[in-house]
This record gives structure tokens, sequence and C-alpha cells, in this order.
């Protein structure tokens, strides 16, 4: 599905992706999949009713309209923004790295920005003032090194971090759409990064963020950098879902450490004894990260094309059942299926595709799925 280094989508292929990500149990993994199934992405959206009823599907698949998809267009048009694909020269090199990188980013502002080295910081939305300043030196401390520095425009630290790092360049990632910034008190400072820095979303426009949104924008902010370092959080923070997906991307962990008195420096501190780098000042960041910018992409760290899915036969209805009986409601990794069923990895990812479609398969961190509750 990669785009070669330095091309662009056409006009129509823009908006095929667009109407093909917005269509009903279409995320980042199966978007990848359909595409390398199909060939292009016009092609997957003639193919969406067929795949998904083989999948057990009860009703056909709502497929995003094409009206809908040119309106979505012009509605970032008016605002000033772009989508941008994977693969594109604008679209965030480190997120290229990801897992699951995002196929559109819904991007506005200076997309320089988000193409230089970049730190994350994060943490607690009911900030202690020395959090905040703590925040804000550190962002300002690594924008003077060159770094761009990211966050999530919530109330508190990150808030903090981006008043920090405006005047040298900041990224402030969405859990809505990009007409939808949230909280409302920091719609002032929206504005001012859209100007000076960048916005990006990977949500439709008009979307209201949801709870279940925010854990998709920190996984923007953790996967948009070299490093993320978690300033204030509780035990129980959404700060520590970042780092949790930072660690798993393979990024640099940091935490400032902080009183053990006081509830908002627990998941620092915890973060601390679990191997994280502590941080006092700018500098044990840029330590630890200068190394990495000398060092070329391995292979492993290149975006690698996934397994074809075209490259055995189609699976029939018992290879179907043979795959479907291997799953339950707890995850089980891909190539454990693979192994118990004997089949070609073409063939599960195809009966996994169809699943996914029909809206009967969830799918996990680390390459993992697992049937939805109720479609046992």
């Amino acid at each position: 599905m990669s785009l070669g280094e330095g091309a662009r989508l056409s006009d129509r292929q823009r908006l095929a992706w667009l109407q093909l990500l917005r269509s009903e149990n279409v995320g980042p993994v199966t978007f990848r999949q359909l595409v390398n199934h199909c060939g292009s992405a016009e092609a997957a959206l003639q193919m969406l009713p067929e795949l998904a009823a083989r999948g057990g599907a009860t009703r056909r698949i709502v497929i995003a309209s094409l009206a809908d998809a040119e309106r979505e267009l012009e509605q970032a048009a008016r605002l000033g923004a772009r989508f941008v694909a994977v693969g594109e020269p604008e679209y965030p090199p480190l997120m290229r790295r990801m897992d699951q990188p995002p196929p559109l980013l819904a991007m506005k502002g200076d997309l320089s920005v988000a193409l230089r080295p970049t730190v994350a910081l994060v943490g607690a939305r009911n900030a202690s003032l020395t959090g905040m300043k703590m925040a804000r030196r550190l962002a300002a401390e690594l924008g003077s090194t060159g770094f761009s520095v990211a966050s999530g425009l919530a109330r508190g630290i990150d808030a903090a971090v981006h008043q920090g790092s405006l005047e040298s360049g900041t990224i402030a990632a969405l859990a809505g759409g990009l007409d939808r910034p949230y909280p409302p008190e920091n719609l002032a400072l929206f504005d001012e990064i859209a100007e000076r820095g960048t916005v990006l979303s990977e949500m439709p426009f008009g979307w209201a963020p949801r709870a279940r949104d925010f854990p998709r924008r920190n996984r923007l902010v953790a996967g948009v950098a070299f490093g993320l370092v978690v300033v204030e959080a509780a035990k129980r923070s959404g700060s520590l879902i970042s780092a949790r997906l930072a660690g798993e991307m393979g990024r640099l962990v940091f935490a400032v450490p902080g009183s053990p008195l006081d509830p908002r420096a627990g998941g620092t501190n915890a973060l601390l004894k679990d191997g994280a780098i502590l941080v006092t000042e700018a500098e044990d960041i840029v330590s630890q990260i200068i190394p990495l910018l000398e060092k070329p992409l391995s292979k492993s760290e290149k975006l690698e094309e996934p397994p074809t899915i075209t490259a055995a036969p189609p699976p029939d209805d018992r290879d179907r059942d043979r795959v479907t009986q291997t799953l339950g409601p707890s995850p089980v990794l891909i190539d454990d299926i693979i192994r118990h069923t004997g089949l070609h990895p073409s063939q599960v990812l195809t009966v996994l595709l169809e699943l996914d479609l029909a809206g009967r398969l969830e799918r996990h961190s680390g390459s993992a799925v697992s049937l939805l509750p109720g479609d046992m």
C-alpha cells in the first residue's frame, strides 16, 4: 500500500482513500490489507459488501458515499487543512514507523514542524503550578535545541507544553476532528498552533471527541516522537497509556520525578521504578535522543509492506471455520493462528479481514485478534 518515496496521491486516489477509510469497520489495519488485497482503494470499495458477507455480516456494510468524501475534502479546504497520505512527503516520518500508521492524516499549519525531530511531553490535566512550570521550561529548552514538541492539547500539562514551544514549533494531536478542538478553554491556543505549528487528527471533520477517542489521540502523540516525557501523572492516568504506547512502539520513555506525597506524581514515580529515564532538565532528554538521530533506519524500522493476501488460493468455507474456531474473547496472536490451522498466511489474513469487515473481530496491539463479545 505504501507510496513510493516522494510520491503523491492523485485527487481521485485521495478521494477514494478517504471514502474507504470512512466506511464501516475499516480501520488502519483493515484499510492497508484491503488495498493490498484488492490493488487499490477504488477496487476495495467495490468488494466491501462481498468480503463482509463472507465474514458473516448479518446486514449490508455501510460504505461512505462519494458525496460525503467530497464534502469532507471541501471542509478541510475551507479550514485551510489538507489530508496527507502515509508515504507522502509531508507525512510525519516517525509516524510511518508505527505498527498501524493512519492511512490519512488531516493536518493544518506549518507542516514542516512535523517533519523535524520531535519529542512528546504529556501529563496531568489537574497539574500543579510546579508541574506546569516544569513542562513549559522543558518544552522551551527542547525547542531551542531544534526539536519540535508534541502534546495532546489537554488542559494542564499539555497546554503548558504547547505554550512553551509555540515559538520554536509545536504539534497538537486531536481526539476529534480538526474543526472540533477540545477542550473549549484551549480554543485560542489551538488557533495559535494552527497558525505557527501543526495540528493533526485521524478523525473525521465534525467528529466530537468521546472518551474512547483519547487513547487514539495518545497514540498519535507517542507515534510522532522519538521519545515521550511524562511530567506529572497519577497512577491511573491517560498519560500512562501514552507511555505504554510509546514503549510498545520502541520509543524512549522519560519521567519527571515528584514528591511521594503528591498523588499527581504517583504515575511518574511508578514509571521510573519500571525503568523510565529520569528527567530533571532538557539535557537528560537531548542526550538520549541525539544518538538516535545519527542512526540510519534499520530494516525493521522501515515501513514494510504487509504479507500479500493474494499469494495462495482464496479460503473456502472449511478454511473459514478452522480460523474462526481458533478465536475467542481472549486475544490470540495471528502467527499462532497460522501455525495452529496450518493454512497459508494469506488465507488466514483474508479470513480475518472478512471477519473484521463483518464487525465480528477486535484487533489488539502486537498483531493479536479476538472475537467481539456476543459473537461466540
